[in-house]
């Protein structure tokens, strides 16, 4: 009797997720080497979806000669040219995170015009993957994924996508040419040092550089194929914009996207003081820029903040009035879309830092589900293993040996009495990650005079170290739901 009443209770917590799941989309925070008090190059993507979030470990290899590595797209089987070597890479449900060469990508569906998207090829996250494996640059992660798309088609709809190696961070751009033309049309833009970026399903590249090469690369017909289509008229007056061209705004999309990409740039840079005139659809109300300086450099913590937003504090706050459920839930109501979604299958935060080897330097930053509610567990670029726990789960079946389950399981147990709840739950959250940023330079230390003596006794080290962090994290986690279960029983 007590298992069947279990049952119920995990099928009335989660049947909000199965509501939430076509809500997909996905959340991008860019952070430059100048604006963060680590000097760390930081990717940070909040993927949100309808399905179970697995961790992967992809091992560098060796290939033969003329070999080829084989996708099944939807309606075809695609065989792309194998290279000699390829990268370690740490990836979830086959896309790519970062590589062994503190190589970090991430990415945002911002769909385009619907005519050009393709019908064959390589999807997206194929393609950032095997940028990953590929190559160790940002830079050379663009050419690579920009000259698969062309040699063997793209099968997806338009996509912002960050890069970031230990130096510089990038947005790539690119959309299809629609069903029957192989190929696509992009662009990609640099983000000037000491400044954030971010996207949020929206295109946000808008005028961009024609002559200035270490800024700005693009398509050699990202303009013509644009006035060939009459997107675009070179009569008009008005300056050649990808944003405008390829992904017209709509009411929608500046709500339920540019909401999110103006609430991190404010809290990034209050001075700035932005309007929300924008993402409320004011007519002749400026985008929001594609850069911003931050008003101080920002922590590891800052940045686990940034993604935690339900718009707190402002007139949209989710959490507060007549936008808020019971006990103050920003889940009941859904009055806006926010950063912070129950659909959250996953959150990153990825950290490049060119002062250290890459097996050090390089530090994904992984959590399941939605980022109110993670606690970031940090996975070296340099192991060869990840913890079991994050790799397995059945959405059609709960168990408490899947990470992805027991943090869900949090969540969504939280929002029966949110406004207390939550409080209880920062508090191990807060405890946890900033035990983690603490020990962080002892483990470098200790792994950096390692790799002097005995790169393999390192690698061992911090697998070790991440694991077990990993582990002893979910099985935190577990306890604090029990915590929960027992305090809140009848209240």
């Amino acid at each position: 009797m007590k298992k069947k009443c279990f049952i119920v209770l995990i099928c009335l917590l989660f049947s909000p997720i199965l509501a939430v799941a076509q809500d997909e989309g996905c959340t991008n925070l860019l952070v430059t080497k100048g604006a963060s008090t680590t000097g760390s190059v930081m990717i940070c993507y909040t993927c949100d979806a309808g399905f179970v979030s697995h961790l992967q470990y992809i091992p560098a290899a060796d290939h033969e000669p003329g070999s080829f590595v084989e996708f099944e797209d939807i309606r075809t089987q695609i065989k792309v040219k194998q290279i000699p070597h390829t990268y370690a890479v740490i990836a979830s449900n086959g896309i790519g995170h970062i590589n062994e060469h503190q190589l970090a990508i991430g990415e945002t569906t911002f769909g385009g015009r619907s005519e050009l998207r393709g019908r064959e090829g390589l999807h997206y996250s194929t393609l950032m993957t095997l940028a990953l494996q590929r190559t160790k640059t940002a830079r050379e992660a663009i050419k690579v994924i920009t000259d698969l798309a062309n040699e063997y088609g793209y099968s997806a709809s338009g996509e912002s996508i960050s890069i970031g190696d230990a130096e510089e961070a990038w947005i790539l751009e690119l959309i299809g040419k629609g069903p029957d033309t192989k190929g696509i049309v992009w662009a990609a833009v640099k983000i000037p040092d000491g400044h954030v970026s971010c996207h949020a399903n929206q295109s946000r590249i808008g005028e961009f550089p024609l002559d200035e090469p270490e800024n700005c690369m693009y398509a050699k017909d990202v303009i013509s194929f644009a006035i060939e289509k009459g997107y675009y008229d070179p009569n008009s007056g008005k300056p050649f914009n990808f944003s405008d061209t390829y992904h017209p705004a709509s009411d929608r999309t500046k709500m339920g996207c540019a909401m999110r990409v103006w609430s991190m740039l404010r809290r990034a840079t209050p001075s700035l003081i932005l309007s929300p005139d924008y993402h409320r659809g004011v007519e002749g109300a400026e985008r929001y820029p594609l850069t911003v300086k931050p008003d101080k450099n920002l922590s590891t913590t800052d940045v686990f903040a940034l993604l935690r937003d339900h718009y707190e504090g402002t007139e949209f706050d989710m959490t507060k009035g007549e936008n808020a459920g019971a006990f103050d839930s920003p889940y009941q109501k859904r009055s806006e879309r926010s950063i912070s979604i129950r659909g959250t299958v996953f959150s990153i935060v990825t950290q490049s830092r060119a002062s250290l080897p890459d097996p050090i330097g390089g530090v994904l930053w992984y959590s399941p589900d939605d980022t109110y509610f993670a606690c970031y567990t940090p996975l070296y670029c340099g192991i060869n293993a990840i913890p079991e726990i994050y790799t397995v789960g059945d959405r059609n079946k709960f168990s408490w040996d899947s990470a992805w389950w027991v943090f869900n399981f949090v969540a969504n147990f939280a929002n029966l009495k949110y406004s207390s709840m939550v409080k209880d739950i920062q508090v191990e959250q807060k405890a946890i990650e900033e035990n983690y940023i603490t020990l962080q330079p002892t483990i470098e230390k200790t792994a950096t005079e390692l790799l002097k003596i005995n790169p393999e006794l390192m690698t061992h080290f911090l697998t070790n170290y991440s694991v077990s962090s990993s582990e002893q994290l979910v099985n935190r986690w577990r306890k604090l739901a029990e915590m929960l279960i027992t305090k809140y029983i009848d209240r």
